[in-house]
């Protein structure tokens, strides 16, 4: 999930018979308007934007299904993802996930606004491995906490760490010849977050069971194969505090015989970063390639 603008998605949603069916079950599910709360909220990130994006994602994965003819092997779903993949896989029903979807948004929220104010996540790209690693030991130095949030692909991170120090380590990331791209706020995926994974597991997930998944999943941050709904819970609750790591999904596909993958959702990202395209035989499923008639 990047910025999700509700330009970028209302006509598919407005349109797309799927998207149709379960923006109302959604919106049945959390109690308002999803497509209201979309259209006006100002963050990209916000709950609306959440359960709209995992709308999206879930009904594209249905209409690639029908449009590719695929019936999927495994299921990978990174980040914010992963609640669209609890009701693809059938680990949760789509209503359920949808509430969860919010509710996990809800708090995340509402732990932010009063912890770790000051941390934020950058992601940058073209900064390979051996020019990062001295800016990295830079931070150290000057005591400035930093943790990795995302290892996206080779020279392609997110990274967490005080709002103070972004300028001038995106100075830094320019001088080797890198490209900042975004700050988001709240951080994400990191070991300091382990009051949020407790409050989630304490308040949130007692309310949901989840099943053993019909397709087997990758785990985001490690590359394992998940079968349980006990797995779908950890997955879910070690999202919180522990770093996204694709290429360790792709090496896991690719071991599992995987070539042809693809991508249900809005995707500026996954689908596009070199260790996927120069691994499988990429389908896109975006909302710009459902609206097109069918030739």
């Amino acid at each position: 999930m990047g910025p999700n603008r509700f330009a970028d998605a209302a006509k598919f949603m407005m349109v797309n018979p799927s998207a149709r069916r379960l923006l109302a079950a959604a919106s049945d599910a959390v109690g308002y308007s999803v497509m209201n709360r979309f259209r006006d909220s100002e963050d990209d990130y916000s709950e609306a934007a959440q359960v709209a994006f995992f709308v999206n994602c879930v009904a594209l994965a249905e209409w690639a299904r029908e449009r590719y003819g695929l019936e999927p092997a495994f299921c990978a779903g990174p980040s914010f993802g992963q609640k669209a993949l609890t009701a693809f896989t059938g680990a949760l029903p789509f209503e359920d996930a949808a509430r969860l979807t919010a509710l996990l948004a809800r708090r995340t929220a509402e732990y932010f606004a009063t912890e770790h104010r000051d941390l934020v996540t950058l992601s940058f790209v073209r900064a390979p491995w051996e020019a990062l690693a001295p800016l990295l030991e830079e931070l150290t130095e000057r005591g400035e906490w930093h943790d990795f949030s995302c290892y996206l692909d080779d020279g392609f991170y997110m990274l967490t760490l005080r709002a103070q120090a972004v300028e001038e380590f995106e100075r830094r990331i320019r001088s080797i010849g890198g490209l900042p791209l975004y700050t988001m706020r709240p951080p994400m995926h990191s070991s300091r977050f382990s009051g949020l994974r407790e409050q989630v597991a304490d308040e949130v997930l007692g309310e949901f069971t989840f099943s053993d998944p019909e397709i087997p999943v990758v785990a985001d941050g490690d590359g394992s194969v998940v079968r349980t709904g006990e797995g779908i819970r950890n997955m879910l609750l070690d999202g919180y505090v522990t770093a996204v790591r694709w290429p360790s999904v792709v090496a896991t596909l690719k071991e599992l015989g995987v070539t042809r993958l693809c991508v249900a959702g809005p995707d500026r990202l996954f689908g596009r970063v070199d260790c996927t395209v120069s691994n499988f035989e990429v389908l896109a499923a975006d909302p710009v390639r459902a609206m097109r008639p069918r030739t």
